[in-house]
């Protein structure tokens, strides 16, 4: 009798888990921070969002609905830190996924960076577009694509977008000391980089903001934890806010998920961060 409750317990652990990580990863929470900062930014409300991985958990009618949901936020400008499409979105999910971009309503508008799988890892025939592709559609919806470039906004601040790191082993990657080394240091500078791979040097050159996702928040429990305690990823951080000197790190969880399509260690998110002077 007793190895029948056990099978029953472990049945029902096991539902309850995969039950709650369907739920974690198909559903999507508004996380908010606030920054502030002695620079003249003024008051900016920042939307950002990472590993969309369209095609996942919802295709291209979902993702206009969450757009519409940041844009009640009333962002001042929206950021998406890579991985917006994953090597299985179809071309038709990618082309409507820019559009509902190209009707958000921001002050500043939209600004992109590009992520490990935009580009796809297979030949462009594989999902029937590549990323210069993905470039075409983003920009005919007045997104920003920066790759290894810096924009100065209402001359007040700067959005740095870089190049994913997977570029580095192409050398096709700037460094941080290359992108800053002819900004001003009195703005306010908030850098895009897909992968939180890079804090050493993003805290050496005095940035206020840096921005990445990638990681998908640890993914599954206990994952997240033992990533944590035993640094066994790249990454310098897994999820959730940091600060280092003078400059702010924040790591989203991903506004959906990838292949596995469970989340038990965190939850789908997209972020509305608030910057202010102090």
């Amino acid at each position: 009798m007793k190895r029948y409750y056990a099978g029953a317990v472990a049945l029902v652990f096991t539902i309850g888990y995969l039950g709650s990580g369907w739920y974690l990863a198909h559903h999507v929470w508004e996380t908010d921070y606030q920054i502030q900062t002695d620079k003249e930014v003024g008051s900016l409300r920042v939307a950002v969002f990472a590993d969309s991985h369209v095609g996942t958990t919802f295709h291209g009618e979902g993702f206009a609905e969450h757009m519409k949901t940041i844009e009640e936020q009333h962002p001042d400008v929206v950021l998406i830190v890579g991985d917006f499409v994953d090597d299985d979105t179809t071309k038709e999910d990618m082309i409507a996924c820019c559009k509902a971009l190209g009707e958000l309503d921001a002050t500043y508008g939209v600004y992109y960076v590009f992520g490990n799988h935009d580009k796809g890892y297979y030949p462009p025939e594989y999902r029937g577009y590549d990323g210069n592709d993905l470039i075409v559609e983003l920009e005919k919806n007045q997104v920003h694509v920066l790759q290894d470039e810096v924009e100065l906004i209402a001359d007040k601040f700067y959005i740095i977008g870089r190049q994913d790191k997977s570029e580095e082993y192409a050398e096709k990657r700037a460094t941080m000391e290359e992108l800053t080394a002819n900004l001003d240091p009195d703005k306010f500078s908030i850098v895009l980089d897909h992968q939180p791979q890079d804090y050493a040097a993003q805290q050496n050159v005095n940035v206020d903001l840096v921005l990445s996702g990638h990681t998908h928040g640890g993914q599954l429990f206990p994952l997240m934890t033992i990533e944590n305690l035993t640094k066994m990823t790249p990454d310098d951080r897994v999820y959730g806010y940091e600060q280092r000197e003078n400059t702010n790190f924040i790591v989203t969880s991903g506004i959906s998920d990838w292949a596995i399509k469970f989340k038990t260690g965190c939850k789908s998110e997209y972020l509305m961060i608030d910057i202010e002077r102090k």
